[in-house]
């Protein structure tokens, strides 16, 4: 029988989700389903997020990046001021963010505006990175076009010599990002496609507004 991909499909039937478990702060949730997802040995980089800017071309892109940490402001990860993300976000500072977690059938989308990290705080979480990364956030031109692989591993070695006996600052174009989100919902997979979707939003006094979505 010729396979269809349309046929691909499966029960959701492993939770639920109410409004009473978001309580006054939806971050105090998404710091429950974080660590669950990452306690659970099937998930592998639960930190694993979608970032989605709008391009200079106009065209929204997506793409994976790393959850570094995140606070009562708002979700950090690292990047490349000069790469298409970095200019993208810098420019048009409204952003997305997902994380989808396929075992716990669960989804998180945020809405939020990007801002560099102070330089001090992108100082101290360079500082804890191995040398070797330290050292490819000097190497990557991010985003341009280079000629070949080589192009890479010849920078590599000029720079792992250029720091050989000596700690490597960070570069002035690499740094955190922290995303304020003005949005968050959950989605919880249920049976027969009526899964739970819970809203938050951001309110101009400080609160969140929580309300449920249809599937």
């Amino acid at each position: 029988m010729k396979f269809k991909l349309g046929d691909l499909r499966k029960s959701y039937e492993r939770g639920s989700l109410d409004l009473q478990h978001i309580g006054d702060n939806p971050l105090k949730l998404f710091k429950t389903w974080f660590y669950e997802a990452k306690d659970t040995d099937s998930v592998d980089e639960a930190n694993a997020m979608s970032l989605t800017t709008l391009g200079e071309d106009g065209y929204p892109r997506a793409r994976v990046v790393l959850l570094k940490d995140f606070t009562e402001d708002g979700f950090i990860f690292f990047t490349n001021y000069r790469s298409e993300k970095g200019k993208s976000l810098l420019k048009y500072p409204k952003v997305g963010l997902s994380f989808y977690w396929p075992i716990l059938e669960r989804q998180i989308i945020i809405k939020g505006v990007a801002e560099k990290l102070s330089p001090e705080k992108s100082d101290q979480y360079f500082r804890s990175r191995p040398r070797g990364s330290q050292i490819g956030a000097h190497v990557s031109p991010q985003s341009e076009v280079i000629p070949d692989r080589k192009f890479l591993e010849d920078v590599q070695i000029s720079f792992t010599k250029k720091f050989e006996n000596s700690e490597i600052p960070r570069p002035a174009h690499w740094g955190g990002v922290l995303v304020n989100p003005h949005e968050i919902e959950f989605w919880q997979g249920r049976p027969n496609r009526l899964h739970d979707r819970i809203c938050c939003n951001l309110e101009n006094s400080g609160d969140w507004k929580v309300k449920r979505l249809a599937p």
